[in-house]
């Protein structure tokens, strides 16, 4: 199994766009790293960004944004409701698959020393790779903000940091690395701009208040709803349950006469909290996870999953399931230049056409979304029967039956692949000029799954006996990319004319 963490950093700035994308963008300059979610609040003027990977290429992609933080956040100008002490505040790594948490806590250990070392920001470890007992509360970690740890780290022993010199930097301040269970940011707030009620609530509901277990809160003023907000996270939602802090806050504001207008949660969220707050609800007393429809459907793949799949050692999914997936693609992009004319005026005497076009390109790219498994499925079946005990009296026929099999899948992308190139030809010639270049990649998208597909057909051909059925898919895949070579050619030409 593919070990996967999942990182969660801060960083001290929810208003400029700008900086947050460059941020992102350092984040996604690291190969095999993959972007979730980027949550942004000019109140708290925070932004929590989540991407997973593997271990080595998150810790690279954590530390290059904590660089780009560095150099455009300065802390001295940085005004939010949310405490902070950096300007990437804190950098959680959550052990998703195939990785422990102790792993996590090295990898957080790694990363701090690099900054330190590289970036001259003191770092402290938190949670479970927190050194001290008192670290493993990052509020403790925060007290005083950077306004007040700015002097304090200098000259109180207890306020040293664990990698780095007792020294802020200037600007970017200090960075809390850790390791954590699955954390829930959750937010309520309420209908009024009593800041003193939802400071009393946050206090009623923390742990370090004698309130319930895995909460940590705080209340905050929210400007721009005009309301104040008990901000929470949740930091074990199985021991301490989305739906027991909602009803205790529910509770709590009402004895100061006061309703809860709306909840929100920040970034993503286990879909285990989500069911058990349905059930509570609900009073789904006998309810089973597996009547849930969604979790009953064939296993479908994430863009993140699947990528990372193709790049691990596993042969499948491999270039047959990729060139289904590039068909799917360019007939997709073939299915948005559709839309993008249908509905202007200066292409009305080609909506029909466009419709047709559409309704017929919408069953191609859900034919070539189902080639993506059934490639999978064929190749696994060739290596099953290539397993099969050599005094199997039947193991011949059916690494036989197999291969053909593998080579049906691959042929198919190619006759669809071929068959919707055709179909794109009046796309290319009357589609929406401002949408050509994308009529241009699909077309091209296409031709390389028919490239990709018949390689396919010939490396499974090499193994199998049939010399007749391999003469006919031999025969007639190599007329087919022949076919969609001069096709290729044609509507680049008609492509070409439309950019002057």
């Amino acid at each position: 199994m593919r070990k996967i963490v999942e990182c969660v950093p801060n960083f001290s700035e929810g208003k400029r766009k700008e900086v947050i994308d460059k941020i992102v963008s350092a984040i996604l300059s690291v190969p095999n790293v993959f972007l979730l979610d980027v949550e942004t609040n000019p109140d708290h003027n925070r932004s929590v960004i989540t991407f997973i990977g593997e271990p080595e290429s998150c810790l690279e992609a954590a530390f290059r944004a904590t660089k780009v933080a560095s150099e455009l956040i300065d802390l001295t100008k940085h005004k939010g409701e949310h405490p902070r002490i950096g300007a990437t505040d804190v950098i959680p790594f959550v052990p998703i698959s195939g990785i422990t948490m102790e792993e996590c806590v090295e990898l957080a250990k790694k990363l701090g020393k690099r900054i330190a070392d590289e970036l001259n920001i003191p770092v402290y470890l938190y949670e479970q790779a927190a050194t001290r007992p008192d670290r493993v509360d990052l509020a403790n970690i925060r007290k005083g903000e950077f306004e007040g740890l700015k002097e304090e780290i200098e000259k109180n022993p207890e306020r040293a940091p664990d990698f780095g010199k007792p020294k802020l930097h200037p600007t970017a301040g200090a960075t809390v690395v850790g390791a954590r269970f699955p954390l829930i940011a959750y937010n309520i707030n309420l209908n009024t701009t009593d800041l003193n009620i939802a400071k009393n609530i946050a206090k009623a509901i923390r742990f370090k208040d004698g309130g319930l277990r895995y909460v940590k809160a705080l209340g905050f003023e929210i400007k721009e709803k005009n309301c104040v907000q008990v901000s929470i996270n949740m930091t074990n939602y199985l021991q301490t349950p989305l739906y027991r802090v909602f009803e205790m806050v529910k509770r709590e504001a009402e004895r100061y006469g006061v309703m809860i207008r709306e909840s929100e949660i920040v970034g993503l969220v286990p879909l285990k909290a989500l069911i058990d707050t349905a059930v509570y609800y609900l009073q789904l007393d006998t309810f089973k996870e597996n009547q849930i429809l969604e979790l009953r459907l064939p296993e479908t793949k994430s863009l993140a999953g699947f990528l990372g799949e193709v790049a691990s050692p596993s042969p499948t999914p491999g270039g047959g399931a990729v060139s289904a997936l590039a068909a799917n693609l360019g007939t997709s992009l073939l299915i948005m230049v559709c839309n993008l004319t249908i509905g202007k005026k200066a292409y009305l005497e080609y909506e029909d056409k466009m419709k047709e076009l559409r309704s017929k390109l919408d069953v191609y790219a859900q034919r070539f979304y189902n080639l993506i498994q059934l490639d999978c499925d064929a190749f696994n079946r060739v290596m099953d029967a290539f397993k099969l005990p050599k005094e199997d009296m039947n193991r011949d026929n059916k690494i036989e039956e197999a291969l053909k099999n593998a080579i049906t899948v691959p042929f198919e992308v190619m006759e669809k692949s071929l068959e919707v190139l055709k179909l794109s030809s009046f796309i290319a010639e009357y589609g929406n000029k401002n949408a050509i270049s994308d009529c241009g990649v699909g077309v091209n998208l296409l031709y390389s799954a028919m490239k990709g597909a018949y390689y396919n057909v010939l490396i499974n051909l090499i193994s199998l006996k049939d010399e007749e059925f391999k003469k006919e898919k031999k025969e007639k895949s190599l007329s087919y990319l022949k076919e969609g070579e001069e096709l290729l050619k044609e509507l680049e030409e008609k492509i070409f004319k439309r950019f002057s």
